[in-house]
C-alpha cells in the first residue's frame, strides 16, 4: 500500500514507522514551524514531502492526522473520492463549534449541559455575577489555545480570568460558559467508515495536567488508560445515537466523546473530538493487531477487519522544555539523543513524536555514532498492556525505567491510571465498565 499521511503536528510519525515497518510505501508531510524553518520530524527515518497535493493521485490511503490547517483543501479531494480517513469539514464543525456540537447531540436525543455563547467578555462577567453561587467551565469556540479553556472554583477566578482575557485580547472569536458539573470524567469513541462503526469500541481516562495529581498547566493530553471493549453503556449513551448523522455527513476517521458521570450515573458528554487523540492514537496502537494501516482502507470501504487486544493500556508522555508552551526555536531543543532507543523499538511500545535521526558521541569523543534525536518539545510515549489497570501501569513504568534514556530534563507523569483504580468501583456502582479490573 501506497500511505501518504498529511501531518499538521508531527503526530504522524509513529504510524508511519508502524507502517514502513510492514513494507507499504510511505510518504509523509509536515508544515514549517511557527517561525517559517523546516520542519525535521522524521528527518533520515521517513521520505518528506515539500507539498501533499502532488502526492494524492499516488496514494492508497491518505491519513489525516488533525482537523484543522488543511481540511479546506482536503474536501475537494474527498468529493472525488479520494480514500481519506480522517475527519471532513462538517465533522469539523460538531468540534469546533461547541454550541453546534451540543445541537447535534440534542438532535440525536443526547442531553446536553447548558451553555450560552458570548462575543464580549464583559456580557460572560456580567452573568458570573450575577450566578456567584454557580461553578462556571470557559471554553473557546474554533480553535483556540488550550489556556483559553478553564474550569473555575468560584465565581471569583473566572472573574478575574476573564478579565485578564479581555485586557490582553485573547479571543477575538465567540467563547462560551457552561455551569461545572461534578462528577467523574470519562470518554468513549469509535473508528467510522461507510459501514459504520468498528466493533471495537475505545473507552478512555484522560490525564490532561502537565503534572502528577493533576497539577500545573492544562497539556490536552499527557497520559491515558485506554481499553477496547464490544460493549459500552458509555458509548450506547453518546455515540451510538449519532450513527445516522455520520452517515449523512460521510464522515470517516476516529470520534470520542468525552464526559462527566454524575453521581447518579447520567453520562453528560461535554465535547467532540472529530480527529484521532494525541496520545491517544499512540496508545491505541499498542492495542491494534496485525498491519497497522490496512484496517483503515477496508473502513473507508465498508469492512471491520480491526484487529485489537483485550489488554488495558497505559500511556505516557515524555517531554522536554519548554513544554507545554512551545515558544522558543525548535534549534533550542533538537539534537539531544535518545539513548539506546533505535527505530525499530517504534514498532514496540515506543511511540515516536518529535524525533529525527541524528548522532551522538562515540568511543573517541566525537559526536558521529547515528542515533535518533530529539527536534522538539513533545518526544515520545511510552506504553505498557496488561489485564488490570495496575499491570499495565507496571509495564508501561517498567518499560521507562529499563530502556528510555534522556538528557534535557525529560518530564512525564509517574500516576497515570492511580485515578482511575480509585474510580473504579463507584462506576462498577453505577454500570460502566463493569468488566474493568
Amino acid at each position: 500500500m501506497n500511505l501518504l499521511i498529511v501531518d499538521q503536528f508531527g503526530c504522524g510519525l509513529d504510524l508511519a514507522i508502524r507502517a514502513k515497518a510492514c513494507g507499504h510505501s510511505v510518504r509523509m508531510y509536515m508544515r514549517n514551524n511557527k517561525d517559517g524553518s523546516r520542519c525535521e520530524i522524521g528527518d533520515g527515518i521517513i521520505p518528506k514531502l515539500g507539498d501533499w497535493e502532488p502526492n494524492m493521485g499516488w496514494a492508497d490511503l491518505v491519513f489525516v492526522t488533525d482537523n484543522t490547517t488543511y481540511i479546506h483543501r482536503l474536501e475537494t479531494y474527498r468529493d472525488k473520492g479520494y480514500p481519506i480517513f480522517g475527519c471532513n469539514i462538517e465533522g469539523q464543525r460538531w468540534e469546533q463549534d461547541r454550541v453546534f456540537g451540543a445541537k447535534i447531540m440534542e438532535r440525536a436525543g443526547i442531553e446536553t449541559i447548558p451553555m450560552q455563547s458570548f462575543k464580549k467578555y464583559e456580557e460572560a462577567i456580567a452573568i458570573v455575577l450575577e450566578n456567584k453561587h454557580k461553578r462556571y467551565v470557559s471554553k473557546p469556540i474554533g480553535d483556540g489555545k488550550k489556556a483559553l479553556s478553564y474550569c473555575s472554583k468560584d465565581w471569583r477566578d473566572m472573574v478575574f480570568m476573564l478579565n485578564k482575557w479581555r485586557k490582553e485580547d485573547a479571543y477575538g472569536e465567540e467563547f462560551v460558559l457552561q455551569e461545572f458539573t461534578e462528577g467523574m470524567e470519562f470518554g468513549c469513541g469509535g473508528w467510522f467508515g461507510s459501514g459504520g462503526f468498528s466493533k471495537h469500541i475505545t473507552e478512555s481516562w484522560e490525564h490532561k495536567k502537565l503534572m502528577s495529581s493533576e497539577c500545573g498547566p492544562a497539556t490536552g493530553e499527557q497520559g491515558t488508560i485506554v481499553r477496547y471493549t464490544q460493549k459500552s453503556k458509555l458509548f450506547d449513551c453518546v455515540l451510538k445515537p449519532l450513527e445516522d448523522f455520520l452517515h449523512g455527513i460521510n464522515y470517516t476517521g476516529y470520534i470520542d466523546v468525552n464526559c462527566i458521570i454524575d453521581k447518579k450515573g447520567k453520562a453528560w458528554p461535554l465535547e467532540f473530538t472529530t480527529r484521532p487523540g494525541w496520545p491517544l492514537f499512540q496508545i491505541q496502537q499498542a492495542l491494534h493487531k496485525g498491519d497497522p494501516c490496512e484496517w483503515m482502507l477496508d473502513l473507508i470501504n465498508g469492512k471491520d477487519t480491526l484487529r485489537v487486544s483485550t489488554d488495558i493500556a497505559c500511556g505516557v508522555v515524555v517531554s522536554q522544555p519548554d513544554y507545554p508552551y512551545d515558544t522558543i526555536p525548535p534549534k533550542e531543543n533538537t539534537g539531544y539523543p535518545l539513548f539506546d532507543l533505535c527505530e525499530e523499538d517504534g514498532t514496540k511500545n515506543i511511540h515516536y513524536s518529535q524525533v529525527k535521526a541524528g548522532v551522538m558521541p562515540n568511543e573517541s569523543g566525537q559526536n558521529k555514532e547515528p542515533c535518533l534525536v530529539t527536534c522538539g518539545n513533545y518526544i515520545l510515549t511510552f506504553t505498557g498492556l496488561g489485564e488490570t489497570v495496575e499491570k499495565s501501569r507496571e509495564a508501561a513504568y517498567g518499560l521507562y525505567k529499563k530502556k528510555i534514556s534522556l538528557i534535557n530534563s525529560p518530564m512525564y507523569r509517574d500516576d497515570i491510571g492511580e485515578k482511575v483504580i480509585k474510580m473504579l468501583p463507584d462506576m462498577h456502582q453505577l454500570g460502566y465498565c463493569k468488566d474493568v479490573k
